[in-house]
Parts: structure tokens; C-alpha cells; sequence
């Protein structure tokens, strides 16, 4: 379960932008997950609620949200772009396999909320 590692990963760099800005309490942090960027959401808000109960004092209790960012492939033959997870690497269009992964496996922290 690689979702531990990075709420840890998330915490750290959470933790020094507090720190940058005289935060001392972060309410919530959101964040961006590309629907193919193998990070299952599930996962990570549970070792997300443990961790910051347990691994942060200016986090405690704070929310996390998610917003899915979808995954979209583009063909190089036809020039169209298509829903990567209903149709894979062979565009849907043209047949073609000279695809490319344009969005949808990023990971970014979108929003801190504190005080």
C-alpha cells in the first residue's frame, strides 16, 4: 500500500507550507488524483484519517478532499482525444496505437485551508 507513503509525502510538504505561512492549523487539504495515477482513493483517506491523528500536531483533524482528474488519451493518427479508461491505448476512432496519456496521472495539492 503505496498510499501511506504518500499521505506521509503529503503531510511533509503540507506541514512546511503551514510553517512558510504562520499557519498553525490546517483544516483541510485538497487534493488532485488522476483517475490512472494508481492511487486508490479508499486507501488513502483511511491512512489519511490515521496519520494525522497520529503523525501531526498542526493537522489534527483535518479533512481531506479529492477531486478525480479524468484521464484522456490522445491519438497522434486522427488527432482526436478519448476517455482512456473506457478504451485503453487503441483509439476508439481510428484503431490507431500511436496514443498518448495527455492527463489523468497527476497527483497535486490543489488547496491548503488553515488558519
Amino acid at each position: 500500500m503505496h498510499e501511506l507513503g504518500v499521505v506521509f509525502h503529503v503531510i511533509r510538504m503540507v506541514e512546511d507550507v503551514a510553517k512558510e505561512n504562520s499557519l498553525t492549523e490546517i483544516a483541510s487539504v485538497t487534493l488532485e488524483i488522476g483517475e490512472v495515477s494508481g492511487i486508490i482513493e479508499s486507501y488513502l483517506q483511511s491512512c489519511w484519517k490515521w496519520s494525522v491523528e497520529k503523525k501531526s500536531q498542526s493537522m489534527h483533524g483535518a479533512k481531506l478532499y479529492v477531486e478525480t482528474i479524468p484521464a484522456i488519451t490522445y491519438c497522434e493518427d486522427c488527432k482526436q482525444t478519448y476517455e482512456t479508461v473506457q478504451y485503453g491505448k487503441i483509439c476508439p476512432r481510428c484503431g490507431s496505437e500511436h496514443t498518448y496519456l495527455l492527463q489523468g496521472n497527476e497527483f497535486n495539492i490543489k488547496e491548503i485551508e488553515g488558519c
